[in-house]
């Protein structure tokens, strides 16, 4: 057993220079934390304060344009030595290992799982006798439950949850003292979010390792974390311990974050309007495999819903449980196998033509990927006017329209002339909404809009949602895998399984007293039980 008084990690007064021209000069400064044995602590803050540099300084990974200027890194009880030099082979995954945010990207896509965890060991002189039985028992220390088909499986083959837990496995392979999770759960749904946190806390003992847990979300934090440290800027605004500062946190930084965090279905009553759209018991089955040899999967099953004018539709579930599948069903880029869609009372089940071609124009979409939503190479003004030339408007008109919505959305018209790649994820997403609502459309269909936002982002979008909506007086269905999301912006909801529907009805009931075991398992495995509560 390690020391219980002697820091496995310690950072002390640490200075990152950003490159000159940079909105500010350091990317990290006076940064000071330790770490002890068997403890975890978490590293919270939004994109761009500094918690993942801090990590790709302990791990020897800083690039060259932002040098180490002030203050060390004690790994241990001795200094890291310098940034990039193959010193640091000696400590990755011998004395710390990673776990990266995307799971899947981490993994080579065209090597076996078996392979890639057995080179980890290769590349640190294990013999080739004993790879393959650590590798394997390290796939059933990380509870996936078939280890040899794992083994002999493709990143691909994997869900979000099983790829993280074979990151996982390849971080303690060798049994470091040291575990650095950044982000590890913010594309994973709320039960394999809660299953990974579950993981890295049993393992954490196991292992007898001490973790650096970085996230932009306290819901996680109040599960996981012994101390933390917040930060805002390149610079820790307050650290302590977990109970002091989720309890009574003093920076006003940390309070924003903090009621980010809280579940909260308190959405004022919407008066009764008249329905706009319906689907009456729709089904989806794709057809997967060769002509002789095909497999059916059915999405969707007997799916039912009524939206109402201005009012808000959470469609709440996992991932696979037919949410996004029921979204394309509703846009007509899937074709039903049974049941009818109802737009104003008119069937559009199997409309073709102008009146599909009208019927989209009225019923938009924000996707969950800003980054991937919108084309490097158009300006701004060019994707937001591109959905009204394609109906008919000129240029001059479209262009105006779109000055009009930069401003709707809270951007500033010189932002019309920039690309995407020149705004942050926020306001690419501001920029996607602009893009759809530019149609005047009476349904807007927003696809894990947030997922991919750091909190406080996520509850900026989520009002600027609700003030254009009574603005514009749009209808909405909001797909998400957060109960905190759905909780916040809906009106009424519906839970999906299996693509199915397993329980619905107004928001607040449903939240406050879930019917159904399966909305009763999301609710209880939604990360931030220790910071609020629905009310």
């Amino acid at each position: 057993m390690k020391n219980t008084n002697t820091a496995i990690l310690e950072l002390s007064n640490i200075g990152i220079r950003l490159p000159s021209g940079a909105d500010r000069e350091w990317a990290v400064r006076g940064v000071s934390f330790s770490i002890l044995p068997q403890q975890t602590l978490c590293l919270v803050g939004e994109s761009g304060s500094g918690k993942s540099v801090i990590a790709q300084a302990i791990m020897g990974l800083l690039p060259a344009a932002l040098p180490l200027k002030e203050g060390k890194i004690d790994l241990l009880g001795k200094i890291t030595p310098e940034q990039r030099s193959p010193e640091f082979n000696l400590l990755r995954s011998v004395k710390m290992g990673m776990i990266f945010q995307d799971a899947v990207a981490s993994l080579n896509p065209i090597k076996r799982v078996g392979y890639q965890l057995e080179e980890i060991l290769l590349v640190h002189g294990v013999s080739r006798k004993e790879r393959k039985p650590r590798v394997l028992k390290m796939l059933r220390d990380v509870l996936l439950p078939n280890p040899e088909s794992s083994y002999n499986s493709y990143p691909h083959e994997m869900s979000g949850g099983q790829a993280q837990r074979i990151v996982i496995a390849g971080a303690l392979l060798l049994n470091p003292a040291l575990l650095i999770a950044d982000e590890p759960t913010t594309a994973l749904d709320v039960t394999t979010q809660a299953e990974i946190l579950e993981l890295i806390t049993k393992l954490k003992s196991k292992f007898d390792t001490s973790v650096l847990f970085i996230t932009h979300d306290f819901g996680v934090v109040s599960d996981i974390a012994d101390q933390i440290a917040v930060m805002k800027d390149g610079e820790i605004v307050e650290q302590g311990s977990a109970q002091d500062i989720l309890q009574k946190p003093q920076h006003e930084y940390t309070q924003k974050l903090l009621k980010a965090a809280i579940l909260d279905a308190s959405k004022e009553k919407l008066e009764d309007t008249e329905e706009i759209l319906k689907a009456d018991a729709i089904s989806l089955t794709y057809k997967k495999g060769f002509l002789f040899n095909q497999r059916e999967f059915k999405a969707v099953q007997q799916v039912s819903l009524s939206l109402k004018a201005g009012s808000t539709l959470a469609v709440v579930g996992e991932s696979g449980s037919g949410k996004s599948s029921l979204a394309k069903c509703l846009l007509r880029l899937e074709n039903i196998n049974e049941g009818r869609i109802f737009y104003r009372g008119k069937d559009m089940t199997n409309q073709k033509g102008v009146l599909l071609k009208e019927f989209r124009s009225k019923v938009q979409v924000v996707l969950q990927d800003p980054f991937g939503a919108l084309d490097p190479r158009f300006k701004i003004i060019d994707a937001i006017a591109e959905g009204p030339i394609i109906h008919g408007s000129s240029r001059e008109k479209a262009n105006l329209g779109a000055l009009e919505m930069l401003s709707l959305v809270g951007l500033t018209p010189q932002s019309a002339e920039r690309y995407p790649q020149e705004f942050s994820g926020g306001q690419r997403q501001r920029i996607c909404i602009a893009r759809a609502l530019i149609m005047r459309p009476e349904i807007l269909i927003a696809d894990e809009a947030v997922s991919a936002l750091d909190v406080s982002i996520q509850v900026k979008i989520l009002d600027l949602f609700e003030g254009l909506q009574k603005r514009l007086g749009f209808a909405m269905i909001f797909i998400t895998h957060d109960l905190r999301v759905a909780a916040a912006i809906s009106d009424s909801v519906i839970v999906m399984k299996g693509g199915k529907v397993v329980e619905s009805g107004p928001t607040p009931s449903v939240f406050k007293n879930p019917q159904a075991p399966y909305t009763k398992m999301l609710l209880a495995s939604a990360p931030g039980s220790g910071v609020g509560e629905v009310k």
